[in-house]
């Protein structure tokens, strides 16, 4: 089925319920379909629905990227690789180049894995994301949104229309990172995201080392402050990682999780030290 509108995209999802699947860049839904995970009646092709074209925008403070815009769009922005650097750091490494071009922002949130790369960054830019159904709108945070694995809170006759970001206000730095099993298209061993403020608050966001994405605060400043001991340092980042809760499987041991997760987390809070000074200076 081809809508060319979004009530249109409503009715069909409230006639066939759970036999139906959205079809927006198709990537995920493929491989279900593929390998006889996911068996719909009706598949519903949102691409040419009119009012959900494939833009990214900027409102109010807010930069809303509609739910049919492929990574690799999101990656190139001019608006996101200024003022969300890490989203585009993670939309970049997303499966291989073929798959960027076809798979959306929202279809990789909505696909709700562990190990997606976008959603630790998003969790930590206060993303929302946009559910539209017949009983109107609303927004949840990508934090609220992702139930666990391949669970979300999207109700019977729902779908996702878009990923909402605020602009901050204030200086704020970002930085994404991961690690996979081998170079080159992998699922991420584990990934994350660290955010720092001006007000010396830094917040990280874990993937792959639990069910839903782990939003974690050092509000004490303590990793934040040039001056403070090593071993302060190390005793308030392994407050945090305690919080994780990885597995093993194929990809690793939940040992080397934890562990990489650890080093991982320094890189990308040193990274995000950096741009929080670029982004005083530049403000």
């Amino acid at each position: 089925m081809r809508p060319t509108r979004l009530q249109e995209v409503i009715d069909f999802l409230k006639e066939y319920g759970g036999d139906a699947a959205l079809l927006a860049g198709g990537t995920d839904l493929v491989v279900g379909l593929r390998d006889g995970k996911l068996a719909p009646r009706v598949i519903i092709d949102v691409k040419r629905t009119s009012d959900l074209p494939p833009i990214i925008t900027e409102s109010d403070g807010w930069l809303t990227i509609s739910a049919t815009v492929a990574l690799s769009d999101v990656e190139r922005h001019e608006t996101v690789r200024r003022h969300f650097p890490a989203l585009a750091e993670a939309a970049s490494v997303v499966g291989s180049i073929q798959i960027r071009n076809r798979a959306t922002l929202v279809g990789n949130v909505c696909n709700a894995s562990p190990a997606a790369d976008t959603v630790p960054v998003l969790a930590v830019y206060g993303a929302f994301v946009k559910v539209l159904g017949h009983v109107g709108e609303r927004q949840l945070p990508v934090v609220d949104f992702i139930r666990g694995n391949r669970r979300t809170a999207i109700a019977a006759g729902e779908f996702a229309t878009a990923v909402t970001i605020p602009f901050s206000n204030r200086p704020f730095g970002a930085a994404f990172a991961r690690i996979t099993r081998r170079r080159g298209v992998d699922l991420a061993t584990v990934n994350l995201c660290c955010g720092i403020d001006d007000a010396g608050v830094t917040t990280f966001a874990f993937g792959a080392v639990s069910p839903r994405p782990l939003l974690l605060h050092d509000a004490g400043g303590t990793l934040a402050d040039p001056f403070a001991a090593a071993e302060a340092k190390a005793i308030a980042l392994d407050a945090l990682i305690s919080k994780a809760s990885p597995i093993t499987d194929v990809r690793a041991s939940a040992e080397y999780r934890l562990a990489m997760l650890r080093v991982l987390a320094k890189r990308a809070q040193r990274r995000a030290a950096e741009r929080l000074v670029d982004g005083k200076k530049h403000g």
